[in-house]
């Protein structure tokens, strides 16, 4: 089964005490798939309504991608996108870095991300610059 971006901030958050106990039921019961999308959305949402901090976002994802029954697409492509958005890197911008590292390049006009990505996998953040 999967789950929605709702069902897992319902379990971090436990802002709504039957939604948490329902949540934490799935959790419990069931073998979990996490597409990536929810897991972007679900940075999003604690980031934006809830105020969390990139630390606490990595710390709550973590122990929630640790659980023996959570599958995701790439678990060690997401434990990089933590690592890197713990260190600084925008949560969405980690996740595209992270998925185009098999490319050379990765074009882009955000100044703070072609200086925060740096030394951060195989693939060059830069400006497209053609002359």
């Amino acid at each position: 089964m999967a789950v929605d971006t709702n069902i897992i901030v319902r379990l971090i958050t436990k802002d709504d005490q039957l939604q948490y106990e329902k949540s934490l039921q799935v959790f419990k019961s069931q073998n979990i798939f996490i597409a990536d999308t929810v897991i972007l959305e679900t940075e999003w949402v604690l980031r934006f309504a809830y105020k969390f901090k990139p630390v606490e976002i990595a710390q709550a994802l973590r122990k929630l991608f640790g659980l023996p029954n959570v599958y995701l697409t790439n678990s060690t492509l997401i434990l990089q996108i933590l690592e890197w958005h713990e260190n600084g890197l925008d949560f969405a911008d980690a996740f595209h870095l992270a998925f185009s590292n098999h490319c050379r390049e990765f074009y882009t006009f955000d100044e703070k991300l072609i200086k925060k990505s740096e030394g951060l996998g195989n693939c060059i953040v830069k400006k497209p610059d053609f002359d």
